[in-house]
């Protein structure tokens, strides 16, 4: 706040002094004229704790140099018997250690070493000033021995960023020596700023990987057709009419006639509206239905004093066997009907949690919420609404994985030459004929991309081959494959930075999007649309104010006795099946 005070978001107590007394707040730990927080969590308490002493011992190890090992002794106890073996005489060559997984084995003061150090400060978007940091140098000397030191502030912003520049650009230039079998995608990412700004980030996406092409203000021409055209067809010359497949943007309305356009002007060239944010569409307004709404509020009810109470939370990972209830998804809605799903299969454990020894026992057991929260358990028309909502979700996304097949064929085989023998070809590959009937090429359906199947057995067919690889090859989606730095994006875009800072910012941005952009040995069963982290942020965990756990309390059956969508009554027998509505 104004005036160097600060508002607790907990307790709402405000303090004047600014963080430094806040800390100590919300810590709990005394300090002459500061009250300790009532309301914020454990969890937290003991956060702040750590971050106050770790401050404390990093302003005493600064202080002298004589002081320095010991520091690390004490914070690294465990990394102390590898730092001494890398002291030898001069004569001794020791075993080379090695610094950070993914990189090879390198000696102290290495390239490699201050690569993986600058990849890191770039991929993770690190204030360089970091670089300064003692807490950082105490690190890498318990890392690398004492004396080790990384990349200078000066080194990372200047010689690191052009450097990995350029060889993403490289890498870049190789995946573009695959396009003329695969084609390739461009994603056109819009959104607008807290100025009202359009800025439009492009992606370029193939088989071989997707990278971060460059960011646009379109603020002063999005409404105007044809300059907005011009920018998208400037992108297509860029990368060659013949090797872009697709184009995927989102339903905007000003999108729709330069789509068009578009198509008008580049036969072979499809304009497709982002699957991920058709159903994103989709699924905020099926959550906005009365009954729909309802039910999600009061399964929100469950999960929030669960998460708001560490003791709690512990308990129910005992049950779920560490596993959590809330699903953090790519959007909101999806986050919504994950999380749904995630309770349906965890409703029996839950049921047996709340009735445990343990928990009886324990004092939230008396608390109006924790009655609220068995009484939602225990009625099986909240979870029979549950089912449905699972059960009907599942066609959706059966419709958006269907292919438009022969219009795209039609848009791929122009002329006459092209498409003679590809009936025939069709009839071959329904019928498994050729090697699309060997037991390589079968075996291979179920553990084979689609692309590189058509493209190893797809000989039988060699023009529709040609054309099923450049179509399974094209994504359908330009969300989830990156996430959107904002800040960073928007200082680009900032009238107030000279033209030299803009490029270093494009710079940066270009590099830490196709740094993140690159493979990270993600499990191949991990579920694409399901984020890492909880957000713990979201209407599933954060208590909002004025909450009343008995609001949400209101049994369907009196309310949803109408015909209409906002007013839907089920019966207790499905028609459905509850099957796993996001098995994508």
């Amino acid at each position: 706040m104004d005036g160097n005070k600060v508002r607790c978001k907990f307790c709402l107590k405000v303090l004047n002094g600014g963080i430094s007394r806040l800390k100590f707040h919300l810590s709990r730990l005394p300090r002459k004229g500061v009250h300790p927080c009532t309301k914020v969590r454990d969890e937290i308490t003991e956060r702040v704790k750590e971050i106050i002493t770790m401050k404390e011992e990093g302003k005493d190890a600064c202080s002298s140099t004589a002081k320095r090992q010991k520091q690390i002794e004490t914070i690294f106890p465990a990394l102390v018997p590898s730092i001494k073996p890398l002291m030898p005489p001069l004569d001794i060559s020791p075993p080379v250690p090695k610094i950070l997984t993914g990189c090879t084995a390198i000696r102290p003061q290495s390239l490699d070493a201050e690569r993986c150090i600058a990849e890191f400060f770039f991929e993770n978007k690190l204030d360089f000033s970091v670089a300064r940091s003692c807490s950082y140098q105490l690190m890498l000397e318990a890392l690398g021995g004492p004396g080790f030191r990384g990349p200078s502030l000066e080194a990372l912003r200047t010689t690191w960023l052009q450097k990995l520049k350029s060889e993403v650009t490289l890498q870049i230039k190789e995946m573009q020596k695959d396009w003329a079998a695969t084609g390739c995608t461009i994603l056109a990412d819009t959104w607008t700023d807290h100025k009202s700004r359009a800025l439009i980030n492009f992606f370029i996406s193939s088989p071989l990987g997707t990278f971060f092409y460059k960011s646009v203000d379109a603020s002063a021409y999005f409404k105007n057709t044809k300059c907005l055209y011009d920018l998208f067809d400037s992108i297509i010359q860029e990368f060659g009419p013949e090797n872009v497949v697709q184009v995927i943007a989102d339903s905007s309305l000003n999108y729709l006639s330069i789509g068009n356009l578009m198509m008008q002007n580049y036969s072979t060239i499809v304009w497709s509206t982002c699957a991920s944010h058709c159903l994103n569409l989709i699924l905020e307004d099926f959550s906005s239905i009365d009954w729909v709404n309802r039910c999600i509020l009061q399964a929100q009810s469950i999960t929030r004093f669960i998460y708001n109470h560490s003791w709690v939370l512990d308990l129910m990972r005992k049950f779920t066997g560490g596993q959590d209830l809330v699903c953090s998804g790519t959007t909101r809605s999806a986050s919504n009907f994950l999380t749904l799903q995630s309770m349906l299969k965890h409703r029996t454990r839950l049921k047996h949690m709340f009735n445990s020894p343990d928990y009886s026992s324990s004092p939230y057991a008396n608390r109006p919420q924790s009655a609220s929260c068995v009484d939602i358990l225990d009625d099986n028309e909240v979870w029979g609404v549950v089912e449905e909502l699972a059960a009907v979700s599942e066609p959706l996304l059966k419709v958006l994985r269907d292919e438009q097949f022969l219009t795209v064929l039609d848009k791929l085989l122009l002329i006459p030459e092209l498409r003679q023998d590809i009936t025939q070809q069709i009839y071959i590959f329904k019928k498994a004929q050729g090697m699309f009937g060997s037991n390589l090429a079968k075996e291979a359906r179920n553990t084979t991309s689609p692309g590189m199947w058509w493209e190893q057995y797809g000989d039988s067919a060699p023009g529709l081959q040609r054309v099923a690889v450049r179509i399974l090859s094209q994504v359908c989606s330009a969300s989830s494959i990156y996430e959107r730095n904002w800040s960073s994006i928007q200082q680009i875009h900032s009238e107030k930075r000279n033209l030299l800072n803009k490029e270093a910012l494009s710079d940066l941005l270009y590099v830490h999007y196709n740094l993140k952009l690159q493979p990270k040995g993600k499990a191949a069963d991990a579920d694409p649309i399901i984020l890492d982290d909880i957000d713990m942020t979201s209407g599933w965990v954060e208590e909002t104010e004025n909450h009343n756990s008995t609001q949400w309390l209101d049994r369907f059956s009196s309310a949803l006795d109408g015909g209409d969508l906002n007013a839907r009554q089920f019966s207790a027998t499905s028609i459905f099946n509850s099957n796993d509505i996001f098995g994508l």
